[in-house]
Parts: structure tokens; sequence; C-alpha cells
């Protein structure tokens, strides 16, 4: 098992690296004179997805561009803190055999080694997708071509740290990814091209998350010829800051769920917060009517749909239900969420219906 400090020493592409890497003896960072430089920014999984599109395009033939750094988040615990691994983008790249000593993984953008090795590539355009870090004046100077980020939304429609997620929440009917040129400004500089997606009102935060990387690495991959010809940064439209929407960074104390709000403001942040922090309800277990035995179970709702409002109620607006394959949760407004899949603490997802029979003839009240 490696420690944090060995696997930064492993990426962190220090200073003696730099100097032996960009000479032009070296064969894997050799800089042709044909291609231009492009510097990849992005950390998590769906920034592989960019990433894996700007590879195949430019080993294609005709590329005028090929992929000559990466950028990405230092090393960190995962699997339950268990071990200290690479972020996904490092991961990736190093499965597709690009040199490890073009692997940096700054805590910050602003670090002056960092930035050193980065003047000393002479990119003439830097990509971010997903980076998680700020990204200061004087990076955003160094590549004449500019930096380009891709936004899961309609910019300039949630600008911020959790887009899908509180578009998700807003229970929008369409949303889609932007390509827009990076300014000091959060999420404010101009807009390239936008692509539009329609929103199934069952899909999860993380798949569309996926789903806006991927036709933004599509849309990406066709803009590159005119961001490198200039005519992208000219014909760039300038973001109405009168229509700006703001999509701030989710905390765990928004977890819990409220049952006298109504289902569909439940079942969207069900939705928008599936995967982290996920969503989270507390229910009354019930042995017997007749005595005080009674639980405080915590529950993580995976799961949910809005209910057709055609249950038949009990006595009880409290009672949650059984029925067909749902636990029946009554909300504000006469409304039902039907619950699907639930996670005891320390346990793994189950069906309602499992869960259930788990119950043993107890019965579940909302607090």
């Amino acid at each position: 098992m490696y420690s944090t400090s060995m696997l930064r020493r492993f990426f962190f592409f220090n200073a003696a690296a730099a100097s032996s890497s960009i000479t032009p003896s070296s064969s894997t960072t050799t800089i042709t004179s044909k291609k231009k430089s492009l510097v990849f920014l992005g950390s998590p999984q769906v920034s592989a997805t960019v990433l894996d599109a700007l590879f195949n395009a430019s080993a294609a033939p005709s590329s005028s561009f090929e992929v000559t750094a990466i950028v990405t988040q230092p090393p960190s615990r995962r699997d339950r803190g268990r071990k200290v691994m690479p972020s996904p983008v490092a991961q990736y790249a190093l499965d597709r055999g690009f040199p490890s000593d073009l692997i940096f993984t700054p805590e910050r953008a602003g670090e002056e080694t960092f930035l050193s090795n980065l003047r000393a590539l002479q990119p003439e355009l830097c990509i971010t997708a997903a980076y998680g870090n700020i990204l200061p004046a004087k990076f955003l100077n160094i590549p004449p071509l500019g930096t380009v980020n891709i936004h899961p939304s309609l910019l300039p429609l949630y600008r911020g740290a959790a887009p899908v997620q509180r578009a998700l929440q807003d229970g929008v009917k369409e949303t889609g990814v932007s390509l827009a040129f990076t300014v000091r400004a959060l999420d404010a500089g101009p807009v390239i091209a936008r692509e539009r997606v329609e929103v199934d009102d069952q899909i999860k935060a993380p798949d569309l998350l996926a789903l806006l990387f991927s036709e933004g690495s599509k849309l990406l991959i066709c803009k590159l010829p005119s961001i490198f010809d200039g005519s992208a940064k000219v014909n760039a439209e300038p973001q109405d800051d009168s229509k700006v929407t703001l999509a701030p960074k989710i905390s765990p104390e928004e977890s819990w769920l409220s049952f006298d709000e109504e289902a569909l403001i439940l079942h969207n942040k069900v939705r928008a917060f599936a995967g982290w922090p996920g969503t989270r309800a507390k229910v009354l277990v019930i042995d017997d009517e007749s005595s005080n035995n009674h639980n405080i179970l915590e529950l993580k709702i995976i799961t949910t749909r809005v209910g057709s409002n055609d249950k038949i109620r009990d006595n009880d607006v409290h009672d949650i239900a059984f029925i067909k394959d749902a636990l029946v949760f009554p909300c504000g407004g006469r409304t039902d969420l039907e619950v699907l899949e639930v996670q005891l603490p320390g346990k793994k997802v189950t069906s309602a219906a499992a869960f259930w029979n788990g119950l043993r003839g107890q019965k579940l009240k909302t607090l």
C-alpha cells in the first residue's frame, strides 16, 4: 500500500521532471510543429469520458492537436478510506499509457511550481471538465487560445458547483451542456455552443451527469477546429446576466426528507441527491398499537415515484402502507410518495417488498 506522499511524488510533475521531459530529445513529450498543444483538466469518472474523446480525436490522421499534459486532483482515500488512489482521470490516463510525469496533481492550481512547469509546455489551449479547483488569473493567462470548460447546464442557468443536482431538484424537463470560455467570474464566460437534452422524470443525477458529459464530449470535438482557428472566440455569445440562476454546493444537512412537502418535491430531491449525499428519512416502527414499544428507524431512500393519488387512505394520515411493489408514504397536499428501494444503515440496497417482509407485521408511520 502506498502512502499519500508517495503517490503524490509519483504523479506530481516536479521541476526536475519538467526540465528533462520537455527537452527535444524526449520521445514521450516532444511537441511536433504540426500539432497544437492541449492540456486537459478533470478529475471524476465523467471527466474521463471527455479525456477519452480527446485521446481518440487526437489519434486521427487528420488531427491538428495532441494532449500534452493532464491536470487532476491529488490521490485520495477511497473504498471507505482503505486505499490511497489516483483520481479516475489519472487512472484512466495511465491505463491508456499516458506518461505519468505529465500528470499534474497540484493541491491548488495557483501553485508556482505547477504553473512554471505548465508554462514550460507552452499549451495553446486548456480544456476543463469537472476539474474541481478554482483557476486563478495567472493560470488563465498561460494558454493563448484560452481555457474552455464543459459545463453541464444551459448557461447562464445553473452556474455553480451542482448544476445537475439543482436542475433535477427543480424538476426541469429540459437541461443541457454548454461549452464556454473560462473567466475569473464563476461560469460566466462567453458561450461557444450549447446542446439541449430532455430530462426523463425518473433519471437520477449520476446518470444525467454522465449523459451530459457524453454529449459535451461530442460537442467539444465538433467545435475544436473553430476554437483552434480563433473563430469560436470571435463568435462566442456573452451570457445574459439577467437570466442567471445559481446551483450552490449541496450540504449533507439537505439530505433529510420532510413528508410535510408534496410527493413531487420529494421525488425530485431523491433523484437530485442520488449518489451523494443521498436522501434520508426517519420512520416510526410500531410493534403493537396498544403498547409503547416504538422505535425510530433511519432509512436511506434510494428510488421513488410519485403516487397516482387513487390509494385508499387509512384513518391515520401518518400510516405508511405497502401496495404492490412500493412503500406508500403520505405527503403534503394529500399526495403519495411511492418508495421502491431503501437502504438501512450499514446494509445493502433492498427492494421495498423485501424490507416490508422483514418487518414481520410491524407497522410504519411517518414522523
